[in-house]
């Protein structure tokens, strides 16, 4: 399901679930929150999460076959949302290390690490609408903050991958290099972020981080987003969407 090595200071994370082009299923995610557990207690001092060689999937995204219906998909205790929390939390800097296309909450995932560096192969894809699932804040956020907000629209309205041309253009990837290079450039970029001073890089994320996530919510207009999500999570839409893609078929959405 997954592998991890720990090299000259840099920890690496392999999802490798092939048969389920690496779904972030709450057993994965679990796996994947044990190996950055042992990478902190080791004090290592970059990760880097990638997909098995060969892979044409990075991630799939959210397990459709675990997400609840009749109420909100995506909670707080969410495995999904537990992962991107804790990557952001990690001491020393996470690269997302991409060969394939990434789909729904694994963009999220991807944007969540602080580096990322793709190929010509990839590209990045957020995919709520074609479930009829109501995306939620935290990730809005995640998503207006990093891309400017036309990007963010019509990304989650069309529900269309983002090329990897693009994804460099608009300052997803800080690096598009040739497939036959990603893997040792990667690696070459976390050791030279493992050669600097742990404590100050540490220190330098986790500023970083209080600092994009400091703006304040009027506690009205959170519960109108709370009202808003709920309504769509009770939705038939969102039924129709789930059994559409179980069933492998193209979803009739009514709007009620």
């Amino acid at each position: 399901m997954i592998a991890q090595r720990i090299e000259e200071g840099v920890g690496t994370i392999t999802l490798d679930r092939p048969e389920k082009r690496n779904a972030l299923s709450r057993e994965l995610v679990e796996a994947v929150l044990a190996a950055l557990d042992v990478f902190r207690g080791a004090g290592v001092r970059a990760a880097i999460l990638r997909a098995a060689p060969g892979a044409k999937v990075w991630s799939a995204g959210h397990d459709i076959a675990e997400l609840p219906q009749g109420r909100d998909p995506l909670m707080y205790s969410d495995p999904l949302e537990r992962l991107l929390r804790e990557v952001k939390a990690f001491p020393a800097p996470v690269i997302a290390m991409v060969h394939g296309s990434v789909w729904g909450g694994a963009t999220d995932l991807a944007l969540s690490c602080d580096l990322i560096v793709g190929d010509e192969t990839c590209s990045f894809a957020i995919t709520p609408v074609k479930l009829g699932l109501p995306y939620n804040l935290v990730g809005l956020l995640q998503f207006s903050r990093r891309l400017p907000l036309n990007l963010v629209k019509e990304m989650f309205f069309t529900a269309s991958p983002l090329s990897a041309d693009a994804a460099a253009r608009w300052g997803i990837l800080n690096h598009l290099v040739d497939s036959g290079e990603l893997e040792v450039f990667t690696m070459a970029l976390a050791r030279t972020i493992a050669a600097n001073a742990p404590l100050a890089v540490a220190a330098v994320k986790e500023q970083l981080r209080i600092l994009t996530e400091s703006g304040p919510i009027a506690a009205g207009a959170f519960e109108r987003v709370q009202e808003l999500r709920q309504r769509v999570a009770e939705s038939e839409d969102y039924r129709e969407g789930i059994r559409a893609f179980q069933e492998r078929r193209p979803p009739d959405f009514r709007g009620r």
